[in-house]
């Protein structure tokens, strides 16, 4: 841990306002700013957190929604119990995971698929900034299975090479689209938020019947970039994230 790391999040006002309302992570101001700025969520609202640890956007979904409301939040990583939310430990691209989600539904359907997932971080912007963009996208295509008429999507992106195809992938799916950054992003940060309100009953003919996960591919593509997925040298894990490879002549 670096030294100017240290200081600059001892000095973050965000950390230690969320610290002294019992919020798990900063971020939980993120969402309270999408809320305050697009009042997505509503009392009784049926609420998707994707890539919920450590909480924090859980529990202000939590709060907003109200004791009638319902959220679910699902990670890879093991997180603590969060008093009115089902948590869930999986991965939300399997089948199995999906299920578990319908069996807690039983029958009610979302208002909102929310994802705050970051990649774990390499360090190289360009690395990390594509494996964010396939997350994303991949939460999109999520979404879009989980979500009827009229709901709502929120996930983070970083900006860089292939968002454009993104943004236009949910554009073609929701009637509304916004790119929104919080005050409480970190002024350093690329990251920004795309806000998906208005699913729509179903995608514009301009998808060709294709998934968001292969709009963004064929978007890559036409920019002149090849992708497939890296394993990581280091690691046992594959790495989910469009690998930039340089086109053959």
């Amino acid at each position: 841990m670096s030294k100017r790391w240290y200081q600059e999040n001892r000095r973050d006002p965000w950390r230690r306002q969320a610290k002294s309302k019992g919020y798990r992570a900063r971020s939980a101001y993120k969402l309270k700013h999408i809320q305050e700025k697009f009042s997505l969520i509503r009392h009784g609202d049926i609420i998707l957190d994707v890539g919920c640890h450590p909480g924090g956007w859980t529990q202000v979904s939590v709060e907003e929604s109200g004791e009638e409301g319902l959220v679910i939040g699902v990670d890879l990583k093991s997180t603590s119990p969060i008093h009115g939310a089902c948590i869930l430990q999986g991965d939300i691209t399997h089948q199995e995971t999906i299920e578990r989600i319908e069996d807690i539904l039983n029958g009610r359907e979302l208002n909102l698929v929310l994802s705050d997932i970051s990649p774990k971080l390499t360090g190289r912007y360009d690395t990390d900034q594509a494996i964010s963009l396939e997350l994303s996208t991949m939460t999109l295509d999520v979404a879009m299975e989980l979500l009827p008429p009229g709901g709502s999507f929120v996930t983070k992106i970083f900006q860089g090479i292939g968002i454009e195809g993104l943004v236009k992938a949910a554009k073609d799916r929701f009637s509304n689209v916004q790119r929104f950054a919080p005050m409480s992003s970190r002024n350093a940060s690329s990251e920004t938020y795309l806000i998906c309100k208005n699913r729509l009953p179903k995608p514009r003919k301009a998808t060709n019947g294709m998934s968001a996960f292969e709009q963004v591919q064929a978007h890559l593509t036409e920019l002149g970039v090849n992708v497939e997925n890296e394993k990581q040298e280091d690691s046992e894990d594959i790495a989910v994230g469009f690998r930039r490879v340089k086109k053959k002549d």
